[in-house]
């Protein structure tokens, strides 16, 4: 594992500074995650959007926030599944995809540049659904990410996040004598993705860190949301080479998903009434 200050361009910048430029040059350059979406999956975008299931039937009229999202896929298909979309994203290279597609589009989407860890300019229990790809691993504070997002949910409302298996970030890329070994520890460590070394698995020119499953499960839990499910997406290829990310997945999840509810007065846990001593 390369320390990240060896890439840094500059060693006073952010983590959060590196980043937002990252994002910028991945719209530029056209990366796999800065691909707006397609016009066969805006014909019929839930399956698209939740191939869990976990959204129900129709998300129309749902106030929707893209959190971390830019690219131009996801307000696309939240807005052809008939929700009112906002997006917050730091980058403003990945905003420009969805300013783009919403005007060749014709349609009406809220575009904010700004920290997943500090929106005041997002209402309390504003949003019905916020949704957010794998981006936790970007920032190294993460209580506040959680807990903005519990603000600005309905009560009841969906919070479905994805994120970087922790073991995964802090596991090789490459195998040592067909074994993938743990690099790095948990939550002190950055992770550099290697430029010259391309790969599904890290963003290019990106800073990422690897909290801990606790630090990220009992991070929802504790700002008053309700895990419901949690799966791992399969990667898994058991045809393909050593050091691909169908091989490595067989040893190494890459992600996870949740599915969390905001808590309500009415399905707040009950308390337990032990006696006094």
């Amino acid at each position: 594992m390369v320390n990240s200050r060896m890439f840094d361009e500059n060693p006073t910048d952010s983590i959060e500074t590196r980043n937002r430029s990252a994002y910028d040059r991945m719209a530029r350059s056209g990366h796999v995650l800065a691909t707006v979406a397609t016009a066969e999956e805006m014909r019929n975008p839930l399956p698209a959007l939740d191939g869990s299931g976990w959204l129900g039937q129709t998300i129309r009229g749902w106030n929707v926030l893209c959190l971390a999202a830019g690219g131009g896929r996801h307000s696309a298909l939240y807005h052809a599944a008939g929700a009112n979309v906002t997006v917050v994203d730091i980058s403003d290279g990945m905003l420009e995809l969805d300013r783009r597609i919403s005007q060749e589009l014709r349609f009406n989407v809220r575009l904010i540049q700004a920290t997943m860890a500090n929106m005041p300019m997002l209402r309390d229990a504003e949003f019905d659904l916020v949704v957010q790809p794998v981006s936790t691993c970007y920032v190294t504070n993460l209580p506040p990410v959680f807990s903005e997002v519990s603000r600005i949910l309905k009560p009841n409302g969906l919070y479905i996040s994805q994120h970087k298996n922790p073991v995964s970030l802090q596991s090789s890329l490459k195998s040592r004598e067909g074994k993938y070994v743990i690099e790095t520890e948990q939550n002190n460590n950055a992770i550099a993705a290697k430029l010259d070394e391309p790969t599904p698995l890290r963003e290019p020119y990106t800073i990422e860190v690897a909290h801990s499953m606790e630090m990220i499960l009992g991070g929802i839990c504790r700002n008053g949301m309700v895990i419901e499910a949690f799966v791992e997406p399969d990667h898994i290829n058991r045809n393909s080479p050593q050091d691909t990310i169908g091989h490595r997945s067989k040893f190494i999840p890459p992600y996870f998903r949740v599915k969390a509810r905001k808590a309500s007065a009415s399905n707040q846990p009950s308390q337990l009434l032990l006696p006094t001593m």
